[in-house]
């Protein structure tokens, strides 16, 4: 019944009149703030991309406004600069220590603001959002500089630059240059921002070890598209490639005292491999998560190798074993496997511990020469039967597999407990991997599988002579279509050449040398690349391996990774960037978010906390109806 008059009200007397008694005011009609400036710069150097995002944003109207910047980036990036320029003055972000940025983020979210600034988002992106109070006809520049070593799967490296300014901008660039020390074999664009209608916007220029990428639409190209509304591009440019690999002993470079080694042998002959597949099947898969599970199964199944040997295990209260013993991937035996996974029925609780420890059990029981052994566990559940105690759980796998194969751990949704899973694969050699809950969870799982399938080698010890500070440098497997990538420091610098060995199984089976003023030489695109890309991996394997541990070894880890994300200013899980306003505004905190906490779900209730008009004396969170989290707002008392 407002509806009517309050048009005629002029915005600001809306918003204010909708504070005191909860009306809703339209949108204004004129575009008050204009972005007319939004570049996004990626620069890859041997696999290593640093990525600006740059946006100007001009506030149109004869008042102050608060003008906010929203961007996504890759969840394995850590930010590593961010500025505002207003009116000539920059503020830059400061990476702190998380404990002394807390206190200033503990005062913003009692007063119920999202303090905040970084956010999970989906599977592959995370949001960084901040805002600030621009003067009337003045403008702002958001700066946000991201690190990231692309990872090499299923034989491509992939680039993802996320667009989204949300309104059609004048001046709209994507430039991508790839420089690779070795020649690229492939490369192809895709993404929702490489559509038909966007397709006149891309140039692509390639050279032997080159190649270019410009994204320029027109306003009228950013509105008409599938990715695109009347509020302009909202979508991804996906840049996919991989390079040549003529030394079977891999690709070195060094700068400045420091070196990387690039390690994917091809063709190599596939080792047999046995694979044993772990199955909840407890009453929370029920309905799609089980239907998927049986999907993704037969799939598998039908794509094992004819000298595989594989078994099944199904669980809840009860351990269900297939067949006690490995059985080799026969047309026969896969018809019958295949005939077990259509009945898999879902019920009871989760006994992970006496499913996965029968899992290994039998593996052990039936080694064969020559193979290479994989578990994989799928849950989507904390333990809820026989040993409950996650420690207890964790010690008895580890001491069960003793490093003699991987687990891999893949948690299914966001109920199951990712810590858990993540520290028993990560003491075991392996890796855990979210499958999201979404109508393509089936293919994810084969996805994954994919990336396993196929393993080269095994018991990899990469040895280099006259270097020091290395990064991981022993792995349990090396999988087709995969990269073991090493980096380190070189400290002998008397050395006329540079040695690497990779042993495998205790027999040298790649050896190099390559001349120290050769080796030097081959790297001049970016002299500080490789010593970013040393810092960088050096941080993600130390926070992956503080996880598995305790006590004095656990801290000791802690302060050497910290003390690199300082020195290379990463926002990482252990650092926070405390951003600063111009005087009168509230300082701002970016954390990076961890895998496996749901923390949009919680920013979006501080979001909601912070707007409940002055009037209401308290609120209520109700509990859903299933005792899970707060389901929202139940309204003023």
């Amino acid at each position: 019944k407002y509806e009517h008059w309050t048009k005629c009200l002029p915005q600001q007397s809306c918003k204010s009149l909708a504070n005191s008694i909860f009306l809703f005011c339209p949108p204004s009609q004129e575009q008050d703030v204009d972005i007319y400036s939004f570049h996004i710069n990626s620069t890859v150097t041997s696999r290593y991309a640093i990525t600006v995002i740059t946006s100007r944003v001009a506030n149109r109207l004869n008042s102050s406004k608060e003008v906010h910047f929203h961007v996504k980036i890759p969840k394995n990036a850590f930010i590593s600069k961010f500025r505002m320029t207003i009116e000539a003055k920059t503020y830059d972000g400061v990476v702190k220590q998380k404990e002394e940025a807390q206190q200033q983020y503990n005062q913003a979210v009692s007063r119920g603001e999202s303090a905040g600034m970084v956010s999970s988002v989906g599977r592959t992106l995370e949001d960084f959002k901040t805002s600030v109070t621009v003067a009337a006809f003045s403008k702002v520049t958001f700066e946000l500089t991201y690190d990231e070593l692309l990872k090499r799967r299923l034989g491509k490296y992939k680039l993802l630059i996320n667009a989204q300014p949300m309104q059609p901008v004048a001046d709209f660039k994507i430039d991508v240059y790839i420089h690779e020390s070795s020649s690229i074999s492939f490369m192809d664009v895709a993404g929702g921002l490489s559509t038909d209608e966007l397709t006149k916007a891309i140039t692509i220029s390639q050279s032997d070890q080159k190649m270019w990428v410009s994204f320029y639409p027109t306003r009228e190209q950013q509105t008409k598209c599938k990715s695109c509304s009347k509020n302009g591009l909202n979508g991804d440019l996906l840049i996919i490639y991989d390079v040549e690999r003529p030394k079977p002993s891999g690709e070195l470079q060094a700068s400045n005292g420091y070196f990387v080694h690039y390690f994917a042998p091809m063709n190599i002959q596939r080792i047999p491999k046995n694979v044993v597949f772990v199955i909840d099947r407890s009453g929370s898969m029920h309905g799609r998560k089980m239907h998927q599970t049986r999907l993704a199964m037969l799939k598998i199944l039908g794509d094992l190798n004819g000298d595989d040997y594989f078994g099944l295990i199904t669980f809840d209260s009860f351990i269900d074993v297939w067949k006690p013993e490995l059985l080799q991937a026969t047309e026969m035996n896969l018809k019958a496997a295949k005939a077990f996974v259509r009945e898999i029925q879902d019920q009871g609780y989760t006994d992970i511990n006496a499913a996965v420890l029968k899992g290994v059990e039998i593996i052990n029981s039936h080694p064969r020469e020559g193979s290479a052994s994989i578990l994989i566990l799928l849950t989507d559940g904390d333990p809820t039967a026989g040993e409950i105690n996650k420690e207890i759980i964790q010690a008895n796998v580890k001491g069960a597999i003793k490093g003699k194969f991987p687990l891999y751990c893949l948690g299914f949704g966001f109920d199951v407990n990712f810590d858990f899973l993540e520290k028993m694969a990560l003491e075991n050699n392996g890796v855990a991997r979210r499958i999201y809950e979404d109508s393509d969870a089936d293919l994810q799982l084969q996805g994954f599988y994919s990336e396993v399938a196929t393993p080269l080698l095994t018991d990899v010890q990469m040895n280099y002579i006259g270097a020091g500070n290395l990064t991981q440098t022993s792995f349990s497997q090396y999988y087709n279509g995969s990269e073991i990538i090493v980096a380190g420091q070189i400290t002998n610098n008397s050395l006329e050449t540079f040695q690497t060995e990779v042993i495998k199984s205790h027999n040298v089976t790649y050896q190099d040398s390559v001349s120290m003023k050769d080796l030097m030489g081959i790297s001049s695109q970016n002299e500080n690349f490789i010593q970013r890309l040393w810092a960088y991996l050096s941080v993600k394997q130390l926070l992956e391996k503080e996880v598995t541990l305790k006590g004095e070894e656990k801290e000791a880890v802690k302060k050497e990774a910290l003390a690199l994300s300082l020195k290379y200013k990463f926002v990482t899980t252990l650092t926070s960037m405390v951003v600063t306003k111009p005087q009168g505004e509230e300082t701002q905190i970016a954390h990076k978010p961890k895998e496996g906490k749901q923390q949009h779900t919680h920013h979006s209730l501080q979001h909601a906390l912070a707007y409940i008009p002055p009037q209401s004396k308290s609120i209520k969170i109700g509990l859903c109806s299933n005792g899970r989290r707060s389901c929202g707002l139940m309204g003023p008392d």
